[in-house]
């Protein structure tokens, strides 16, 4: 047994009598989240008391710079953890950084390629600018991949890169770009609004592993009560918004936090769970599968080097396992 190992395994036979000890955790979120459906999760563990259950204060600590800058600030001791999309987190290990991902959040996400009113298809996209995410960014990989399904390649329109669906929705907005990949409500009110829906990211990529909460390996090991109540917390916040007895509680908690109508909210869970898409997880686990399509994604546009990585390499399941969510 390596020394690690057996820290781990000390940290987590205390775990029943040391979680009562109260602990706050520095949590570093992206800006543009902070009121989107992508944060659902954190806003139903907080407000349902599952956070206070486990005796977890949790402070939220916004990282300006979008989600590339997350494991950044992970790793300067910033924040103690942090949701991240999974590329940033691959590059950030591999370069060397500590971190690893101790749960999963959003698995596979719906983005809806939302353009001007004018635009009808794809054909009319061409010589046309798309505002799209960074070029590492699991979103521009699956918005590219779904041009490219409808024929059009990457001669055949401009990009402007913006992160952050409320910085693509102004660009937009304001006639700059022609169309922008958009998440939930933002897609659903834009088309309400009169904007085209001209695709959706899972025609083109089925399955991946969008974001996970990740903390450095050293700072897990030696906090794992509270690591473990954390993530606790956010699976049972998983399991109650999938809950279909706690539908309109979940869809209260999206209005609360998104600012949406009641009408959109709904749509929004009938587009993620009816039938279920695979778009959150069922309790804040971490999947390996998703997370190799990631990386064979980064190995197609030549952000890493083959051999590429086992997605284990990027994982510590022990604080799932240990909050029984793995």
């Amino acid at each position: 047994m390596t020394f690690r190992t057996l820290a781990i395994f000390i940290a987590l036979a205390g775990f029943s009598s040391a979680h009562a000890e109260s602990a706050t955790l520095r949590f570093g979120q992206i800006p543009s989240t902070v009121h989107a459906v992508s944060a659902l999760y954190l806003y139903v563990a907080e407000r349902q008391g599952f956070f206070a259950r486990e005796n977890i204060a949790v402070e939220v600590v916004q990282i300006p710079g979008g989600t590339g800058n997350m494991v950044a600030a992970l790793d300067r001791g910033e924040v103690d953890v942090t949701q991240t999309a999974t590329p940033y987190l691959i590059q950030a290990a591999l370069a060397g950084s500590p971190a690893v991902a101790i749960a999963g959040t959003t698995a596979n996400p719906i983005y809806s390629l939302i353009a001007k009113p004018q635009i009808k298809d794809f054909a009319d996209l061409k010589g046309k600018l798309i505002g799209l995410s960074l070029p590492i960014d699991t979103i521009s990989i699956s918005l590219r991949k779904l041009l490219a399904l409808k024929g059009l390649g990457q001669a055949d329109y401009r990009v402007k890169e913006l992160v952050g669906s409320p910085a693509r929705a102004e660009c937009l907005k304001s006639g700059e770009c022609d169309a922008v990949p958009l998440g939930q409500p933002d897609d659903l009110i834009a088309v309400k609004d009169g904007y085209s829906r001209l695709g959706l990211s899972t025609e083109a990529v089925a399955s991946f592993q969008f974001e996970v909460i990740a903390a450095r390996r050293d700072f897990a090991e030696t906090h794992a009560p509270a690591v473990i109540g954390f993530v606790s917390a956010l699976a049972d916040a998983f399991r109650f918004i999938h809950d279909p007895a706690r539908r309109d509680d979940a869809v209260k908690a999206i209005v609360a936090l998104t600012g949406a109508s009641d009408d959109i909210a709904r749509a929004t869970l009938a587009l993620y769970l009816d039938p279920d898409r695979g778009v959150l997880p069922q309790h804040a686990e971490i999947d390996l599968g998703g997370l190799a399509q990631v990386i064979a994604f980064m190995g197609e546009g030549g952000t890493i080097k083959p051999p590429l990585p086992a997605p284990q390499q990027f994982v510590d399941p022990q604080y799932l396992r240990a909050a029984g969510a793995q």
